[in-house]
């Protein structure tokens, strides 16, 4: 059974306890351990994982299609790609510490496999899959919303950052853009800051934004920018 180390861990990090320990278990059960202890009549993660591939999937498209309502199709999928990746994934495992716990056979251990980015994927997914059978989707969500979803809204993916990318597309349509972010203000409480950006060309400012990040901020800033030029090319 998984140790009573990492059910606290996710009992303390994210507000996670497994009601079926089992499942837990399971998720973080290698096929190259299972397939070496065949006498213990345990299963892998590979049925939790096509699970969890599947639910991750359909609340990052939701999260982003109603996070970003006037990006067009293609831009949501290219945006779903870039977060719904290997490289990412294994990122998210690692910072939950998921890498320390998985379950590998002997083999793979000296592999190196532990720190492969796609067995930490697979690994990513099993889990989310074992906590949606445990609990729902909505503690599924509940647990993006810790560990995927700030990070899309800081613009650590590549389709977060159109808006920055926008402003200076649209800009430079008519020579040179001199674009910069200026921070105005920060305010509350060390836990929860929100900072006050704006964005200039020249001595011109375009618009501001807030967020609990400067760069949160500046893609705000970027988007009022960006609706205001619209409406006055309209």
């Amino acid at each position: 059974m998984v140790v009573s180390e990492f059910v606290s861990s996710l009992r303390r990090n994210y507000g996670i306890e497994f009601k079926n320990l089992a499942l837990l278990d399971e998720a973080f059960t290698h096929s190259s351990y299972a397939n070496e202890h065949r006498e213990l009549g345990i299963s892998d993660n590979e049925r939790l994982e096509f699970l969890g591939d599947a639910v991750l999937e359909l609340t990052v498209s939701d999260y982003i299609y109603r996070k970003y309502p006037d990006l067009p199709e293609g831009r949501l999928t290219r945006m779903r790609a870039s977060i719904v990746q290997t490289r990412s994934f294994s990122s998210f495992s690692r910072e939950a510490g998921f890498d320390k716990y998985i379950k590998l056979g002997n083999g793979e251990e000296a592999a190196g496999a532990r720190q492969r980015n796609t067995l930490l994927e697979d690994l990513f997914e099993a889990f989310c899959g074992a906590l949606y059978l445990d609990q729902g989707r909505g503690t599924v969500i509940r647990f993006c919303e810790q560990i995927i979803f700030p990070k899309i809204d800081a613009g650590d993916f590549d389709e977060t950052r159109d808006f920055k990318t926008l402003l200076q597309e649209e800009l430079q349509k008519d020579g040179d853009a001199a674009i910069r972010y200026e921070l105005l203000s920060t305010v509350g409480p060390a836990n929860a800051r929100v900072f006050n950006v704006r964005v200039m060309n020249g001595d011109v400012e375009l618009g501001n934004g807030s967020g609990k990040s400067k760069k949160i901020a500046e893609q705000a800033a970027a988007k009022t920018a960006l609706a205001d030029l619209k409406q006055a090319n309209a």
